[in-house]
């Protein structure tokens, strides 16, 4: 029970009735070209390769997902850009495979109307300026393809942008940078902050118009990781109107997850093993792609060589919880406002989510620790989504040539 004796499982029904979550970050749509060739079948079972699939996303009272369409940033930028639409290609495939469960959507309005319905909305997000390969005619192209949101960077630095995760280039954002900001503010595409180094991000916060979101970081004050976001930048959402999409990441959200990650990924480097996956090729035309996924089913599977296996018997890697997630959403709230935060899991973004959020179905478990705080159900609701769709109408409104379709696109 709350401290005012409400039980939390009803608090977050009556929540999720209200405003179903509004997620900031799925990377469903790169997981389906590496396991399954691009293939959307059989989403509407049980996947236990994946994630997500549209079950558990009922489950987990999801009502609008951003799905990322993120490649790689170690491709060169005309080939992220063809990867980019390749990606694109795939959310629209997949909404229309599962018409009576999902809806393409482009503005707030279109995810209220879902919402209605009874569909779940299925908004763009692009991740990463490096999809953009430097042109304002790349970027309005995504947006009349109805992309709402540009993470700035990602894990590499741009020409015109630092990353979190790279060294220093330009000190934040360059001229280029700025005019890109002034583009997505002008276009009604929302500038994502995820990813970017802090001079960055107040940089975007200094010159944009629009308020900004992080489609997927969490508070830094918690878990010193350079994709963490500093009380002082959360400090200055407010005056941006910005919103910060907590995230499940376990490195991120765990400190202990966080020094075991570094710990292992120096043992593969150590080893000469690969750090991270390559980016899966696409399907050819003509080409099954269930051959394409078995071509990549190697690189999911279980780590086989000798050496490594024996660091992880000695090293087992520790389990993120629901109630650190909750650590930092508060922290959040504490430092930016409850009209500054949202949820972006990152699911089928990173092999293992913490233990009881182990896919899309599990945001009532985060909600529930939550209530059980004291949170209400207007809270909740204020972090399901109420502030993510204010944030979109904002951007609409500052725009002064919207260019996302007026009618769905096939």
């Amino acid at each position: 029970m709350t401290d005012n004796g409400a039980n939390p499982a009803d608090v977050v029904r009556q929540a999720l009735a209200g405003t179903p979550v509004i997620d900031g970050h799925n990377d469903l749509a790169s997981a389906l070209r590496a396991r399954s060739g691009y293939s959307v079948d059989g989403l509407d079972q049980a996947r236990a390769d994946l994630h997500t699939d549209l079950p558990r996303l009922r489950a987990g009272g999801v009502g609008a997902q951003f799905w990322s369409v993120y490649v790689s940033s170690k491709l060169p930028e005309p080939e992220a850009v063809v990867s980019t639409l390749e990606q694109i290609d795939a959310v629209y495939r997949l909404v229309a495979r599962y018409p009576r469960a999902l809806r393409i959507a482009y503005t707030s309005a279109d995810v209220e109307s879902a919402f209605a319905e009874g569909r779940i909305a299925s908004l763009l997000g692009v991740e990463g300026g490096h999809s953009l390969a430097g042109s304002p005619g790349v970027l309005r192209t995504f947006a009349r393809l109805g992309v709402r949101y540009v993470t700035l960077t990602h894990n590499d630095n741009t020409a015109w942008a630092d990353s979190a995760t790279d060294e220093p280039g330009v000190g934040g954002l360059d001229d280029t940078g700025l005019a890109i900001v002034a583009e997505l503010n002008r276009i009604g595409v929302l500038a994502d902050l995820s990813h970017t180094a802090e001079s960055t991000q107040r940089a975007a916060l200094a010159a944009s118009r629009a308020p900004v979101i992080f489609s997927h970081s969490s508070a830094r004050s918690i878990n010193d990781h350079p994709r963490n976001v500093s009380d002082a930048v959360l400090e200055l959402l407010p005056g941006n109107g910005g919103v910060i999409q907590l995230t499940f990441v376990p490195a991120f959200v765990s400190p202990a997850v966080n020094e075991w990650s570094q710990e292992y990924n120096a043992e593969k480097e150590r080893l000469a093993l690969p750090v991270s996956w390559p980016w899966p090729r696409a399907p050819r035309p003509g080409e099954d792609p269930a051959l394409v996924a078995k071509e990549r089913g190697r690189i999911f599977a279980t780590p086989t060589d000798e050496r490594l296996l024996r660091w992880l018997e000695l090293h087992p890697r520790p389990e993120a919880t629901a109630a650190q997630v909750a650590d930092h959403v508060e922290r959040a709230r504490e430092v930016a406002g409850l009209a500054h935060i949202g949820l972006g899991g990152d699911y089928d973004g990173v092999d293992r989510q913490p233990i009881d959020l182990a896919d899309v179905s599990g945001y009532p478990v985060l909600l529930r620790e939550l209530a059980s705080r004291g949170w209400s159900h207007s809270d909740l609701e204020a972090l399901t989504g109420r502030n993510v769709l204010r944030v979109l109408r904002e951007a609409e409104l500052h725009a002064t040539e919207p260019l996302w379709p007026t009618t769905p696109l096939r």
